[in-house]
């Protein structure tokens, strides 16, 4: 069991920058935001170590705080959460987590596989057509959704290209990513356990990943696409 925690203060600092994302003052209190950073990266080095007793994580990343504004409308400079994701090993094993920290009740984690390829996508619509049962075996576990709730992704208006649109597992097949989410208050982030909970939640993910890697791993034959 772990005694790493988030802290008052990190969460705090977050509300504060949320009303002072601007260079001066972040440059003011960079120092403190430096401190968080360090404490945060210890977590998630725990998180990524309690995984690889039942998973295989090639690595972790604690996002930057600096946001990317070349391209948005909101030219804000700084985020106002901390997070990050750790990447199990490919080609073996596939699907990823994401652990996201943010004040007033909006932490998260995600895994799933939020932005496949679209050879990816094919071959996971292909063996949909085929079989879905097994899946839907896998989501609709009573103590896997007391966990996950129901599987999200953003999905097509309809059937794609070369896909009959009457098909019993359509409701999969138009679907563009495949990710679960389960969110935090912010005392369920502050409590000693916290980290603990973290895993505990991606190990009931397991059997999903497994599924698809499956899948992901082989031809639609079922035969191995590993060199």
């Amino acid at each position: 069991m772990s005694h790493l925690m988030f802290s008052k203060e990190l969460l705090q600092f977050m509300v504060t920058l949320a009303k002072n994302n601007n260079r001066d003052w972040f440059h003011e209190h960079k120092s403190d935001y430096k401190i968080h950073e360090v404490s945060a990266k210890t977590i998630f080095s725990y998180i990524s170590d309690q995984l690889n007793q039942h998973d295989v994580i090639d690595s972790f990343k604690l996002f930057r705080i600096y946001r990317d504004v070349r391209f948005s409308k909101n030219k804000l400079p700084y985020k106002t959460h901390i997070s990050g994701s750790f990447k199990r090993k490919k080609p073996e094993f596939r699907g990823g987590y994401y652990l996201h920290i943010e004040p007033h009740n909006k932490s998260f984690i995600a895994t799933g596989f939020w932005n496949p390829d679209k050879t990816d996508l094919l071959r996971v619509r292909r063996e949909f057509e085929q079989d879905d049962q097994e899946l839907r075996g896998i989501i609709n576990d009573i103590k896997f959704q007391s966990v996950w709730g129901t599987l999200q992704g953003d999905e097509l208006k309809t059937a794609p290209r070369d896909f009959d649109k009457n098909h019993q597992a359509i409701d999969l097949i138009r679907k563009k990513q495949y990710i679960f989410t389960k969110q935090f208050t912010d005392n369920e982030v502050l409590d000693a356990n916290f980290a603990d909970t973290v895993v505990s939640a991606f190990h009931e993910i397991r059997p999903f990943f497994d599924y698809m890697t499956d899948v992901l791993t082989t031809n639609v034959n079922g035969e191995s696409i590993l060199k």
